[in-house]
């Protein structure tokens, strides 16, 4: 499958026009591959680290063309690209070795496989539907119903195992064998949808990058918020867009092994 022939497929399940006014999905650097036959490495980030692993395929003989992430490599117009900037280090290897790197961010977000609905499936929740719907089916999060109630203490040993974050972040609560039922999930940072996940009557809410006070909105409100950190709760998603591209019968597809969490914990 060519190049323009894949991103055609993707842009109709996950359309660009879908993303938020602020986003920057679709092409980032498109260095004239478009009719090459895609050899896609997919990561949650395009970091120098992804173009470099990228490029010491094609040194092996995988001639890998294509760097397809979750989140933009631009977000805001850049006033100039100079060597050893990142920015411009990408582009210049990306013209140079001819590798393109392609984002698909909040419109990726809202669909069905998409970063929410992934992590509604590892937790197998059901009756599962849109904490905060964009259109039809679609939408910001998931919430959903676990299959029998679990106590808290088994839903966050749950995460731990499934998602295995290099940390785990809670409300405080006085009784870790409180019964859940009800649990909201949204990968990245999700804490600005709060307001939106309580009218769900969700018990519980997993997503990251929470901020102190919001865990304290999220105790006043009687949410138990939950940050398992932003790498943890969207790299599975990245997995499961290997997947579905393996499905496709591309020549060449892999989840790159070069992807950063850019936060240790001691």
């Amino acid at each position: 499958m060519k190049i323009a022939d894949f991103i055609t497929w993707f842009e109709k399940w996950a359309n660009p026009d879908w993303q938020e006014s602020w986003d920057n999905c679709g092409w980032q650097i498109e260095p004239g591959v478009l009719q090459e036959d895609a050899r896609v490495l997919v990561c949650l980030t395009p970091t120098l680290a992804v173009m470099q692993e990228a490029i010491a395929f094609r040194n092996v003989g995988i001639p890998v063309n294509l760097i397809f992430a979750h989140h933009p490599l631009i977000f805001s117009p850049p006033k100039s690209l100079r060597s050893g900037d990142a920015i411009g280090e990408m582009a210049r290897l990306a013209f140079t070795n001819k590798i393109g790197v392609y984002s698909a961010h909040t419109n990726f977000d809202q669909v069905e496989d998409g970063t929410a609905d992934v992590l509604a499936q590892i937790l197998q929740l059901k009756e599962v539907s849109p904490v905060v719907p964009t259109q039809p089916g679609l939408g910001y999060g998931r919430v959903g119903n676990l299959e029998t109630s679990i106590t808290l203490g088994e839903l966050l040993a749950t995460i731990e195992t499934r998602l295995t974050p290099s940390h785990l972040i809670s409300s405080p609560v006085a009784d870790l064998e409180q019964e859940i039922s009800r649990v909201a999930v949204l990968g990245g940072s999700g804490a600005s949808f709060l307001s939106a996940v309580v009218k769900t009557g969700a018990q519980a809410y997993l997503t990251s990058d929470c901020k102190f006070h919001q865990f304290q909105e999220s105790r006043d409100r009687g949410l138990i918020l939950i940050d398992a950190g932003h790498y943890a709760t969207e790299r599975p998603a990245c997995d499961r867009l290997v997947q579905k591209f393996k499905d496709l019968n591309l020549d060449w597809v892999q989840l790159s092994q070069k992807d950063e969490d850019f936060r240790s914990f001691f």
